[in-house]
């Protein structure tokens, strides 16, 4: 198979400068080309002038099978800003042998002519886009990726579509934990809690037991403390210490942690001691949950701190 520029459609030769990008995506024969014995030494030739991501796959390999969508769909968004070549390495051992292709999925950026980087494996699409950001700038009408289409769906209270978003991802990467959890977080906001602890509960313990497991955890235990819409309803009007404090566990609840912590930390500055000082220890409660290194956890131990003392 011959290689064209993904821009103008026409034959590359060595000494044809790209042409700049165009408006429409080409066709996928131009961004899309299987790579064999017979142009590899051409796709090196391209790469002087265009970079290639070059898929190194195998028919045996299942997590290969859910990558090439994905890098498919990336190679048309970008519109011509690399090509995808794709290497079947069971029919081209030497070739993947000179490329030092050890396992795969491996996928490889070369640009003029050398090994820019690559990463192995089957990458979750937020990770594959975050990683071709470092040298590409993203497409200027790339859509909304499946993670932040979900976190929007749950801002908008959307829980269902976030959790059928999170479902997909986690069957197409089953052992990418960080959607486990997450499909977890939209289980908890539909009040499925015991789907979700069920779900934390098969991580790998070195996962189940991290700071964003432990806040989904935390979200279900401050549920079950938190007054539901009717109790919250029944607040209406009330600005005394109870009030306040159930309206910043409801928050914390439901997610909205910096809401919910200035809550909490408002109400000991006007009522310290209410409650055995429970404004205090649910502050602690949420900064565990979080994680020392959480943005929110920084910001309120230090008022927290300068509060007390």
């Amino acid at each position: 198979m011959s290689i064209v520029d993904p821009r103008s459609g026409a034959p590359l030769t060595p000494d044809e400068p790209a042409a700049a990008q165009a408006q429409d995506v080409p066709p996928d024969e131009q961004l899309i080309i299987d790579v064999d014995r017979n142009n590899i030494q051409q796709l090196l030739e391209f790469s002087m002038q265009v970079p290639v991501l070059l898929d190194c796959w195998a028919p045996w390999c299942q997590p290969c099978k859910t990558l090439v969508p994905i890098l498919e769909k990336l190679a048309r968004e970008y519109r011509g800003a690399f090509i995808l070549a794709k290497l079947n390495i069971e029919d081209n051992q030497e070739i993947a042998a000179q490329l030092g292709v050890r396992s795969v999925p491996d996928v490889k950026l070369i640009s003029q002519g050398g090994l820019v980087d690559h990463f192995q494996g089957a990458l979750p699409e937020k990770e594959i886009r975050e990683w071709l950001a470092r040298y590409f700038p993203a497409p200027e009408d790339a859509p909304a990726s499946p993670e932040e289409q979900a976190a929007e769906a749950l801002t908008q209270g959307d829980a269902a579509t976030a959790r059928a978003i999170y479902e997909q991802l986690v069957q197409q990467s089953p052992d990418h934990a960080p959607y486990q959890i997450e499909l977890a977080r939209a289980l908890v906001a539909e009040d499925r809690s015991q789907e979700a602890l069920d779900l934390l509960d098969n991580l790998p313990p070195e996962e189940r037991d991290a700071a964003p497991a432990r806040g989904v955890r935390a979200s279900i235990e401050f549920r079950k403390e938190a007054p539901d819409d009717d109790d919250l309803a029944a607040l209406e009007g009330r600005d005394d210490s109870e009030a306040q404090y159930k309206r910043a566990l409801r928050q914390v609840a439901d997610g909205h942690y910096e809401t919910g912590l200035e809550g909490l930390l408002d109400l000991m500055r006007r009522d310290r001691s209410y409650g055995d000082e429970a404004a205090r220890k649910t502050l602690l409660r949420v900064f565990d949950a979080l994680g020392a290194d959480h943005p929110l956890t920084v910001t309120y131990r230090r008022k927290l701190f300068t509060l007390l003392y």
